[in-house]
């Protein structure tokens, strides 16, 4: 695992989940199923307040990405603070 926290770009499908991204001028696929990376409500009160409140959109994902070479990596990504850009927060071999 190497941390990162560098810019990347992400394309989202309409749902919101990445399905590729480019990162240091190489492009990789989604080729697993994103995971949303949420914190878990284990408070009551954390979850009454999400059975009553909707979901805040997701902001980070783990997602295995493949390039052309045939080169896997998994990532973790999330919107900056602005929610302008992503940022690549680690990547594993």
């Amino acid at each position: 695992m190497s941390l990162i926290n560098e810019t990347v770009a992400v394309w989202v499908s309409p749902e919101g989940s990445p399905v590729r991204l480019v990162w240091r001028a190489r492009r990789f696929r989604v080729t697993d199923t994103p995971t949303p990376l949420t914190a878990s409500a284990s408070l009551p009160d954390e979850l009454l307040h999400f059975l009553t409140h909707p979901p805040k959109p997701v902001a980070a994902w783990r997602c295995q990405g493949t390039a052309d070479d045939g080169t896997s990596l998994v990532f973790d990504i999330q919107h900056d603070d602005s929610g302008a850009r992503w940022q690549l927060l680690r990547a594993y071999d």
